[in-house]
């Protein structure tokens, strides 16, 4: 009698129907300096993930864990120009534009725990059609008087400046993967080989409403 690996029917995760949600910023995951084609030019840019717990919308993914909330992520440039997604959403998010001097220095983890309005779609993968992924296609600010149910999930942060190998270990194989393309990953394996970027994002601006 033959022993038969066989493909589960459905090897997707459950996602989020598409819609309006209130939605908190819990973790942030820097993924470092990788490598990009935009244009047809290979660039070397600064990326991070941002996610969100959806509060109110709550579902078993494992049985032992019970209901928890749908998470959603949004992978960004860590750039603040006036064309980068990361700061045409991060207005939408606080209700104004920046200022050249805000945009200046901006620290992201300044969004975590603040709460805010998602619109979700499904969008169909570019190399298989028969698939969809959740994209958080905008962000807004909470309604005047509006109020965003307690976090859920704890605050997570990883970054090269302060390194968690335990951060690392609870992460997706997919996200791993991404981060051991970069460049501070690599150092981290080969501390002499340290590549030093400059210039994109570098520090917090005080007053802004984050």
């Amino acid at each position: 009698m033959g022993i038969y690996a066989t493909k589960p029917e459905n090897t997707e995760f459950a996602k989020v129907e598409p819609g309006t949600y209130m939605a908190r910023c819990y973790s942030m995951i820097e993924i470092g300096h990788v490598e990009e084609e935009y244009k047809g030019q290979m660039k070397n840019v600064h990326k991070v993930i941002l996610s969100w717990e959806l509060p109110d919308e709550l579902a078993v993914f494992k049985e032992d864990r019970g209901p928890e909330p749908y998470v959603v992520s949004k992978k960004y440039t860590l750039s603040m120009s006036e064309k980068a997604n990361l700061r045409k959403d991060l207005e939408g998010w606080r209700g104004k534009a920046f200022t050249e001097l805000e945009a200046a220095r901006f620290d992201i983890t300044k969004l975590l725990g603040v709460p805010c309005i998602l619109s979700i779609i499904h969008e169909v993968s570019k190399t298989d059609p028969n698939k969809t992924y959740v994209k958080v296609q905008s962000i807004s600010k909470l309604m005047k008087n509006q109020e965003c149910t307690p976090q859920v999930n704890p605050t997570r942060v990883l970054s090269y400046d302060n390194w968690s190998w335990d951060v690392f270990n609870s992460l997706s194989e997919y996200t791993k993967e991404q981060l051991k393309k970069s460049d501070e990953f690599k150092a981290l394996q080969e501390p002499a080989t340290v590549h030093a970027q400059e210039g994109e994002n570098n520090g917090a601006a005080d007053d802004l409403p984050f």
